[in-house]
């Protein structure tokens, strides 16, 4: 999800900073050095590195040995899926794994993103109603201009609902686990985190109300999971038993009949009760009703739903880690100090006066970014800069970027880059600067969303949306208890 939300009505602008200091050298102050690693033995090559990827190492491993191994954060190796079933997908790239290099994904002069959201390996598009949808999309295309404009303008209509509808889908939320924690002791916080958001995002993005369809309001964010799962599959790491998930989960493409039905009664939802919304895609954006209904499920599911549900699950997570290092306290402190005790308070201005609570959120993004890789295709030849050489990238050639172990860059998050520091983006450690180089959202957070680019269009509205949910929280909480994706305890405000 992504989008210039200066332009919303209340929403906030980000000013941009001045350029990064001190500046990196110069490509011609670099040694020009040949790329290391290498793909291997055809088909051989590339089973060994996906099984090392997916059983014997996992992403953060696979990347850093080779790191050492080459002693250069560039290199040549194999990423899933590969053999036997994906005779078609390419698994060859170059890894990009320091901030300078990472940055050259998302300069769209020298590279292109058409059909490479998940490396060369692409879904069949009849999860998608028979179109490439915008994220398979390259900005040369016309159609991306039309549906990039689109999505934002979505986000910009959304704005006066947005804040109270999100408020609303909390209360009901943390009622239901203030009841479970009463009643049982605990409550798990991913099924009612995906209930809450496929409401609030539902009436956001479709405008809709999941409520008129009894079957949706239930289990639309179950079809939703299973649909988007089933796609990606061949490209996660589950972690359940192995050999298991190589032999069934890593080997081949599932089909779309297995989520057909669902799907179509997702479509026969938005066709019906998102009506508003087609027609704006079609009087204002010449997009066809079947191009805007299968656009605006891909964004609603893909985007923001498993965006947003491993971003918040994440942000729980890091607030029950960081509890023993009075972060209750001082978000507390400063959340009712700028907003009160009462949730009708909240808003994004008032959120963008809660300097820690920002830099909370962007360092749960910094080191748990929804999407952890990123890919891009050289749209021509040119040089690769890294900190300390230049590459030679040929037309053609695929680049990955694995992102939670560039986002660990020391010579750039220079004070413990691999540990959660939750003030490390605020002005007193000097930490605003490094909003040029967090690139969680296709491009770093000092850009903006433009049909131009491939940044996700809700680049400021996702950090502002987190920065609402951890507000909410503590204005509702004197403190809480998480351990395991369980909440145990919770202490009301007085």
């Amino acid at each position: 999800m992504s989008v210039m939300m200066a332009k919303m009505t209340g929403s906030p602008s980000v000013t941009p900073l001045s350029p990064p200091s001190p500046s990196p050298p110069s490509p011609s102050s670099l040694p020009l050095r040949a790329i290391p690693g290498g793909y291997g033995w055809p088909v051989v090559g590339p089973i060994i590195d996906r099984l090392n990827y997916f059983w014997f190492q996992g992403p953060p491993t696979f990347f850093k040995k080779r790191m050492e191994k080459y002693k250069s954060t560039v290199f040549r190796t194999n990423v899933p899926p590969t053999f036997p079933w994906f005779l078609g997908v390419n698994p060859n790239v170059i890894a990009v794994l320091d901030v300078k290099s990472f940055s050259h994904l998302f300069d769209m002069e020298i590279v292109e993103k058409a059909n490479v959201l998940v490396g060369d390996f692409m879904p069949s598009v009849k999860y998608t109603g028979d179109f490439r949808v915008c994220a398979y999309l390259d900005t040369s295309e016309a159609k991306h201009t039309q549906i990039k404009n689109f999505s934002l303008d979505i986000l910009k209509r959304s704005s006066t609902i947005w804040v109270p509808s999100l408020i609303s889908s909390l209360d009901s939320m943390w009622d239901k686990i203030d009841a479970d924690v009463a009643n049982s002791g605990s409550a798990s916080s991913f099924l009612l985190m995906q209930q809450f958001l496929f409401r609030f995002l539902t009436r956001c993005i479709v405008g809709a109300d999941p409520s008129t369809s009894p079957e949706i309001a239930s289990s639309g964010h179950i079809m939703l999971d299973k649909w988007l799962g089933i796609q990606i599959l061949p490209t996660v790491n589950i972690g359940i038993l192995q050999p298991l998930e190589e032999l069934f989960l890593h080997s081949f493409s599932y089909p779309f009949w297995l989520v057909k039905g669902d799907y179509n009664k997702l479509v026969q939802f938005v066709e019906k009760e998102g009506k508003e919304v087609i027609q704006r895609a079609q009087t204002e954006f010449n997009l066809t009703e079947q191009e805007a209904i299968h656009n605006l499920l891909f964004i609603l599911g893909f985007n923001a739903f498993g965006g947003f549900t491993i971003f918040f699950l994440a942000l729980l997570s890091a607030i029950g880690d960081q509890k023993s290092t009075g972060l209750h306290e001082k978000l507390r402190d400063e959340v009712r100090q700028k907003s009160g005790s009462n949730s009708n308070t909240l808003s994004f201005e008032s959120v963008k006066d809660m300097e820690l609570v920002q830099s909370f959120v962007y360092e749960t993004l910094r080191l748990n970014p929804p999407v952890p890789s990123q890919f891009a295709r050289a749209r021509k030849d040119f040089k690769l800069t890294s900190h300390d050489a230049v590459y030679e990238i040929k037309k053609g050639e695929l680049l990955c970027g694995y992102q939670p172990l560039v986002m660990k860059d020391a010579k750039v998050f220079e004070e413990s880059p691999a540990t959660f520091l939750y003030d490390r983006f605020t002005r007193e450690k000097g930490g605003t600067e490094l909003l040029n180089y967090l690139y969680w959202s296709n491009g770093p957070q000092t850009g903006s969303a433009t049909a131009a680019n491939k940044q996700c269009a809700a680049k400021e509205i996702v950090p502002l949306t987190a920065a609402l949910f951890v507000a909410y929280l503590f204005q509702r909480y004197d403190d809480i208890t998480i351990s395991s994706g369980s909440i145990t305890a919770v202490e009301k405000s007085k």
